[in-house]
């Protein structure tokens, strides 16, 4: 068969059967073949269509991840270039930026990582400790693209090549930290080199996805009211090593039905007073916890927004699976902490974490009404100064 499938259902069904067969161990010089044969040309929408296909079908994220390489490997030639026309600032040519940056930090550490015999000398040390802090700053730059493109993808009704995308960022993330560690205290050089050529590898393949198949899909599927709620919410999350080059003026969202379905000034009568709501945001505004509720169906809702937030949210995860703001190691414990609510076997879980050097504090509380489950509230707090509390203050004291 070597006519060209048009139909784009069609393409992508056999984008997914081709790749089963490369999961199920036929040599990818033979998988590759055939793509080119029966697809000919497909474009980045179309790779990510086909992961999500590969995902409805039962095939676990993990395999996927595990996989991507050679999924890059075999459908390298068959993507279709595309050029991205975009302003400087737009977030598009803010990510292109920044992985520039990266690429070209990333291309400088590699031969500050050639051999030496038994250890380099100080100021190749302090070249090397130089790269690999600046390429640990990329975390801004997952961040941002983790909670405020991942959420508008998810909108649009894509969730599977953000969850792959999501863990190959955490491998990355790992490889960062393994390099660090190697580095210091000083270990062999041997094992140094090692972990810092596959962090880099790591990162430069994340880039190449993100360049490649993350940024043309995006294109395709956002509207200009969707770039313009990650430009209003990106800078939360830091720039990675590069400033936006100049400010991209988005387009004036419109106004939210919330917004119009409640005057500013009207009260709200919760049962044991009436609370405008200028003054409801206020109040969840000075508490000195960080509150989240997720409804019944695991959408997020709300939020409040204090001026020392410790987890950063963003009105992009409004609507959004709580399962899909979270990395995917974590998912399995926010599934079980909800079936356990939802079922009424429990109803508080506790953790507590040093996260940025702060002694954080999280509780997560079912909240229902009439014995039916509504949703969960989750209670982040900062404790590190009420752990050294000690004694009594009974005198009034400022600071």
């Amino acid at each position: 068969m070597s006519e060209l499938i048009n139909n784009q259902q069609h393409r992508i069904a056999t984008l997914a059967g081709i790749i089963r067969d490369l999961h199920a161990g036929r040599p990818a010089a033979e998988v590759k073949a055939r793509l080119r044969e029966l697809v000919g040309q497909c474009d980045a929408g179309e790779i990510a269509a086909m992961e999500q296909e590969l995902i409805a079908q039962g095939m676990p994220v993990a395999e996927i991840m595990g996989m991507c390489d050679l999924h890059r490997e075999v459908v390298a030639d068959l993507v279709a270039p595309v050029v991205q026309l975009v302003p400087p600032g737009h977030p598009i040519d803010v990510l292109q930026q920044e992985n520039a940056a990266l690429k070209k930090r990333g291309e400088e550490t590699l031969p500050l990582l050639a051999a030496a015999d038994p250890w380099p000398s100080d100021d190749r040390l302090v070249a090397l400790r130089r790269c690999l802090n600046d390429l640990m700053d990329v975390e801004k730059h997952y961040q941002r693209k983790e909670h405020a493109w991942f959420s508008i993808l998810e909108r649009h009704g894509v969730d599977g090549p953000s969850k792959v995308m999501w863990g190959k960022d955490d491998e990355v993330r790992q490889a960062l930290a393994a390099f660090d560690r190697a580095l210091n205290p000083r270990s062999d050089w041997p094992a140094v080199a090692a972990a810092g050529r596959q962090a880099v590898d790591l990162l430069l393949k994340m880039v190449e996805r993100e360049d490649t198949i993350l940024v043309p899909m995006c294109q395709s599927l956002f509207t200009e009211e969707d770039w313009g709620q990650i430009h209003a919410d990106s800078p939360q999350y830091g720039w990675c090593l590069v400033e936006p080059r100049a400010r991209w003026q988005p387009p004036q969202p419109a106004a939210g039905p919330q917004a119009a379905a409640m005057p500013a000034a009207a009260g709200i009568d919760l049962g044991t007073g009436v609370l405008t709501i200028d003054q409801l945001r206020s109040l969840f505004a000075t508490l000195p916890v960080d509150l989240t509720f997720v409804d019944h169906e695991d959408r997020v809702r709300f939020f409040s927004e204090g001026p020392n937030r410790i987890f950063t949210r963003t009105p992009v995860i409004l609507g959004r699976k709580v399962q899909h703001c979270h990395p995917p190691k974590s998912v399995d414990t926010v599934e079980r902490i909800l079936a356990d609510f939802r079922a009424g076997t429990q109803s508080t879980a506790e953790f507590w974490i040093t996260f940025q050097d702060r002694f954080v504090h999280i509780r997560y509380f079912a909240v229902r009404k009439d014995g039916q489950y509504r949703g969960c509230l989750e209670v982040t707090q900062d404790v590190t100064g009420i752990r050294k509390l000690e004694g009594e203050r009974r005198l009034l004291s400022y600071g």
